[in-house]
């Protein structure tokens, strides 16, 4: 098996997810690190064996040796970076969001399709087993969704990363958190949204955005969505997700699931079987090589996730204020 040499841009708390997962793929291999923060940069590649160290993603990319490139950087960044890899000649993961300005997710597709090289976007739901286990019930037609209520909560009152460290850029409730249930609906309805709407609670006065948000979405076969978002949520943490269909009640919380009952029991449902791991990011990751290795479309490819960021943009004229 010839080894995938890839490069790495962004050494924080989800890079560092992402190099733990290709750490269990063979045929992998980080031959470069790209980060902000030189010294920071070079303890985590000592720590992963990562020969080559930069704070410029253009370095990477002149390496002839690289193969591929998974930007786990900045929202801002990801569609221009996405782009450079392209023109590079560079397969590229980039993690979601692909972008958060719709004409700027429209080049990156459009530069993929010039390219055809493999363009993916970190839509990790997709991939995590309890999500992948409804989906195998929806698909085998045992399973219809009726509605999907989610909740994303979080407690971001200061500009944190998930390690609790400071971050340079602002988070977003609807650009980021909000396209991850807007495309798993979509996906496991199998059928595209035609109708959402959003409301949004004040604008937090340093960080510029706002802390609250309300999402209803629509398909196209009726199934419907109402999606909670909350950055002043002091605990649980995460997001949780129950769909309701035509034969059961599931809910998801990351890597698990359950199957509520009618007597509000919620009952533990084994998904170790369904996928190669328990890990999302690593079956997300598994899924960018192997379209590589196969020269095909990968499940999350750019072109597939652009409708979602087609309703965030939708949803954005929304809030804009009245002329």
């Amino acid at each position: 098996m010839t080894t995938i040499k890839a490069a790495l841009a962004g050494a924080g708390a989800f890079g560092i997810k992402h190099l733990d997962a290709i750490a269990q793929i063979e045929g992998v291999e980080v031959v470069s690190l790209i980060s902000r923060d030189l010294e920071k940069t070079r303890e985590v590649a000592a720590k992963y064996g990562i020969g080559h160290v930069t704070t410029e993603l253009s370095d990477s990319l002149a390496l002839p040796e690289v193969d591929a490139v998974i930007l786990c950087t900045p929202t801002p960044m990801h569609a221009s970076q996405a782009l450079a890899c392209l023109r590079a000649g560079k397969h590229v993961q980039v993690e979601i969001p692909l972008c958060d300005v719709l004409s700027e997710g429209q080049a990156v597709v459009a530069e993929q399709q010039r390219s055809g090289l493999v363009a993916m976007c970190g839509h990790t739901r997709r991939f995590n087993p309890s999500h992948q286990f409804v989906h195998q019930r929806i698909a085998a037609g045992q399973f219809h969704i009726q509605q999907m209520d989610v909740q994303t909560y979080f407690f971001r009152r200061s500009n944190m990363n998930a390690l609790g460290q400071p971050r340079s850029w602002t988070d977003h409730l609807l650009w980021h958190h909000a396209a991850h249930t807007v495309d798993l609906f979509a996906w496991q309805c199998g059928s595209p949204v035609v109708q959402a709407n959003v409301i949004q609670g004040p604008i937090h006065p340093t960080l510029g955005i706002a802390m609250d948000m309300s999402i209803q979405l629509k398909s196209a076969n009726g199934a419907i969505c109402t999606l909670s978002l909350s950055f002043n949520n002091e605990g649980p943490l995460g997001t949780f997700f129950r769909y309701i269909g035509d034969s059961a009640t599931y809910i998801a919380r990351y890597d698990d699931l359950w199957q509520s009952s009618k007597d509000g029991k919620e009952n533990p449902i084994d998904v170790s079987k369904v996928a190669v791991s328990m890990n999302g990011i690593e079956l997300q990751d598994r899924e960018f090589f192997a379209a590589i290795r196969e020269g095909r479309e990968p499940q999350a490819s750019v072109a597939q996730v652009l409708p979602c960021y087609e309703v965030l943009h939708g949803l954005e004229q929304q809030l804009l204020p009245s002329p």
